[in-house]
């Protein structure tokens, strides 16, 4: 089933791919490939199956490659917008500098361009939907990194715990969220920053402010190490 509510994702792909060097000196981590086609492809057609009708992209290392990869700006015809960061901003830093191309939505799906992932969308953005909340991640009950606590109604009440409150899971965050346009408000511009204090910061205010789902249907590999690359690149996706 597709949903028209979120039009639109942003797909993160400015990183410098540290943790995989040297295979990204000379190539952003989103381009390398998996079965003979891009990473940023597996996110593209996850979005695309869950009704999503333009995707925006940013760039700042090797930020050419894109147009290498996709001259004509689209992926099976769903247009692609690039947006070039000259100084990396990171993930709240990288949302709050599109908020000028979204001005006719209402909200957003952020995907992290360097995972691959079967998970249901639907099922995300049904829950973002029913909590209400401004931010909803998805997340897995299990994973390398198991540091968002969510609490017994849903909402996300701990990350990295820096709030101490595990509440009464902690989870993997999955890479995949949804922000309201009105989430962006309280982003500063030109401001490098992950998107991680700005949440703690809405939660200590608000602690139904931002959601969670647990959805552990589906294949995820997040492709962060040289190690983790090269064993999903030899085994294939399964």
């Amino acid at each position: 089933m597709q949903y028209t509510l979120i039009n639109t994702a942003f797909i993160l792909g400015a990183g410098f791919g540290t943790r995989l060097r040297p295979l990204t000196n000379g190539l952003p981590k989103p381009l390398l490939e998996i079965g003979g086609r891009p990473i940023i492809t597996y996110a593209m057609e996850h979005l695309r199956a869950a009704g999503i009708k333009q995707f925006i992209v940013n760039t700042h290392h090797c930020a050419e490659k894109y147009a290498e990869v996709f001259p004509q700006n689209n992926y099976k015809g769903i247009p692609i917008i690039f947006r070039h960061e000259p100084v990396l901003l990171d993930t709240a830093g990288g949302i709050k500098n599109i908020e000028d191309l979204i001005t006719a939505e209402e909200r957003i799906i952020v995907h992290n361009g360097d995972i691959i992932t079967s998970l249901p969308i639907e099922q995300l953005i049904k829950r973002h939907f029913y909590l209400q909340t401004q931010v909803t991640l998805a997340l897995r009950s299990q994973g390398p990194l198991l540091n968002v606590g969510i609490d017994k109604d849903g909402f996300v009440c701990d990350m990295r715990h820096l709030l101490n409150n595990q509440g009464v899971k902690n989870c993997l965050f999955a890479g995949i969220y949804i922000v309201e346009k009105s989430f962006l408000k309280k982003l500063k511009p030109g401001k490098s920053e992950s998107i991680v204090l700005p949440l703690v910061e809405m939660i200590e205010e608000n602690p139904r402010s931002v959601g969670g789902v647990i959805i552990d249907d589906g294949h995820w590999y997040d492709l962060g190490t040289v190690e983790e690359y090269e064993k999903l690149r030899k085994t294939g996706i399964v």
